[in-house]
């Protein structure tokens, strides 16, 4: 859960349905200064052979699982130090190993809800901990993109912020969900978006820099978002308590994050190592909180979870699409609307988790638990099947 330091890797694309409007290649390729990635070729004159593509791509790869990680599960130390050859193997684990690890704590929680229950009030904590080490892996340089692309953050922000909580609406409506249930699914789509969006972006070719934008922003802006958009759209099913909710998000998201990042302003060069280690503490906190949540709820979870998995399919699957189309309608080009498609549709469920379960209850953070492992396996698909597309198209 979770904005990495990426490289737009648009200049690896091959393509032609990709390069089509000058405007989306000089936007593409532009960068989003991460720390220790290389210029693509579009930026380079006379960096126009595919070894240089490579290198752009295997830089680009390594921001983002170093952020990505940070957020939602292992993934590769600081880029900087990241390997070319191991930076795509350690984006591939930011967005395969999490869901196994999450996958096995909802089991644990499942069948031994007696160890977990207790826990439910370090939930806000265990997140405090994973917007930390979010936040140890950023820098100003992150937020300089925003002022090079304004139009296409900004439609990214407002896409994001529309298509899933309505969605998240319509879908709780339309499946005639418990109280319950339906604030919990709209509570995910008022989150911003999931960090693993940043690695699965690069995966499917598409636009990192824009990737990066959106969910840096996204996050920032949650404590002024969220909260409003949970009590108009979810307060006619439960008693939402807005102000309440801005404190919790201040506490758990925006000062840790901001904590991180003032850490690692100061003390940067020193923490080499222990950036290495970051996704794995993140990966154990946020398997954590989907433990606590199913064991809170694993009573109702065997007769809901039929209902709560189609919800979360259709939720994801949605945002997606949408995410993409509005990117298309745009006329962002191919590589950027791939990243609003991931930007849409991949949210920081563990945030939702952390605030159904403090202002509702644990059946409401239930679709948070089940939308944490669903979205990133349905990335990882997505992305291999777009990626796939990009590789073929020159042959066709």
């Amino acid at each position: 859960m979770r904005p990495p330091r990426a490289r737009c890797i648009a200049a690896v694309q091959t393509d032609p349905e990709e390069t089509e409007d000058p405007q989306e290649t000089e936007d593409g390729d532009r960068a989003a200064d991460g720390h220790g990635t290389v210029p693509t070729t579009a930026e380079r004159p006379g960096a126009t052979g595919p070894a240089e593509a490579g290198r752009a791509a295997d830089a680009g790869a390594a921001g983002a699982a170093d952020r990505a990680g940070a957020g939602t599960g292992p993934a590769a130390a600081d880029p900087g130090a990241a390997p070319h050859g191991g930076a795509g193997r350690a984006a591939r684990r930011a967005v395969t190993v999490f869901p196994v690890l999450v996958l096995a704590a909802g089991a644990l929680g499942m069948a031994t809800p007696g160890t977990f229950t207790p826990w439910g009030e370090d939930v806000p904590y265990l997140l405090g901990v994973v917007m930390f080490c979010m936040g140890l892996t950023m820098t100003p340089r992150d937020f300089r993109g925003v002022a090079r692309r304004p139009w296409a953050v900004g439609l990214g922000l407002v896409a994001h912020y529309v298509i899933m909580p309505g969605l998240g609406w319509l879908i709780a409506h339309a499946l005639g969900l418990s109280p319950q249930l339906a604030a919990g699914v709209i509570l995910v789509g008022c989150a911003p978006s999931g960090t693993a969006s940043n690695v699965v972006t690069y995966l499917a070719r598409g636009d990192v820099a824009l990737s990066v934008s959106v969910a840096t922003v996204s996050t920032v802006l949650a404590p002024l978002v969220t909260p409003p958009l949970t009590l108009l759209l979810a307060g006619e099913f439960l008693p939402v308590d807005a102000s309440a909710m801005v404190t919790d998000i201040l506490k758990t998201v925006l000062l840790p994050v901001l904590g991180g990042l003032a850490v690692r302003l100061v003390l940067g060069r020193y923490l080499g190592r222990l950036l290495g280690a970051l996704p794995w503490v993140s990966a154990v906190a946020v398997s954590v909180i989907v433990a606590v949540v199913v064991a809170g709820s694993s009573a109702a979870i065997r007769s809901a979870a039929a209902l709560v998995l189609l919800a979360v399919v259709l939720h994801n699957g949605l945002g997606l699409a949408l995410g993409y189309g509005a990117g298309r309608l745009a006329r962002l080009g191919t590589p950027a609307s791939r990243a609003m498609a991931f930007e849409v549709g991949m949210q920081n469920s563990g945030l939702a988790a952390s605030l159904a379960t403090a202002h509702f209850s644990p059946l409401a953070a239930l679709p948070s638990a089940v939308f944490s492992v669903w979205h990133n396996v349905s990335g990882a698909l997505v992305a291999a099947w777009m990626s796939h597309r990009s590789r073929r198209a020159p042959d066709a």
